[in-house]
């Protein structure tokens, strides 16, 4: 089985005028096809050839001599994660299953928000911020360059990409104004709720 770049699950200019169809021109078509190429030559002729990605991401966590396979593997997982956590329209305030849990186990959706931001906003370098169940409970975790929740079985439910190629052809520098514009207006509810399960 090739590992293959998976589909936007959305036209490529439907996100604008919060993230432009130039963006993911670079993002998806690009940086995410690099990762899905390098992390195929990477595996082909070994034994993880024809595993799934989750299985590639976890055979090689923590081992130094696969250290390019793993940041290339779970850069794959973490971006193909991340378009399913946009939608058009999306944004405000959650419904349904996770809107109660964050109020049990975040303090209410306002302080979830700015708790959220300042993960994606104070994660130093490349990285990402998620909304991750971890032993039951919900918990706002960051994760540098490729590392993901996979790796230290927590589940991940929502994240944002705040590597400077996610957002700096829209945002520049302004990182705070990508992450406010992902929570009002870009933030796929339903695919949260979802993997709430």
């Amino acid at each position: 089985m090739t590992i293959a770049l998976p589909e936007l699950p959305f036209p490529i200019a439907a996100l604008e005028p919060h993230i432009s169809a130039r963006t993911f021109e670079f993002h998806h078509g690009k940086h995410h096809k690099a990762y899905v190429d390098n992390t195929n030559k990477l595996i082909e002729g070994t034994p993880l050839a024809g595993k799934d990605l989750e299985s590639i991401i976890l055979a090689a966590a923590g081992d130094q001599a696969k250290k390019g396979l793993f940041n290339n593997a779970a850069q794959v997982w973490n971006h193909s994660f991340f378009w399913k956590c946009l939608k058009p329209g999306g944004g405000g305030k959650p419904t349904g299953k996770v809107a109660a849990r964050i109020d049990a186990d975040l303090g209410g959706y306002e302080k979830f928000a700015a708790d959220f931001k300042n993960a994606g906003a104070t994660q130093f370098g490349s990285g990402w911020a998620w909304l991750v169940l971890k032993d039951g409970k919900l918990e706002i975790a960051q994760t540098a360059n490729a590392e993901t929740p996979l790796t230290k079985g927590h589940k991940p439910l929502l994240v944002v990409d705040v590597w400077e190629h996610g957002y700096y052809l829209d945002y520049q520098n302004r990182r705070p104004d990508f992450l406010q514009a992902f929570l009002d207006h870009l933030v796929n509810w339903d695919f949260v709720n979802a993997n709430l399960g």
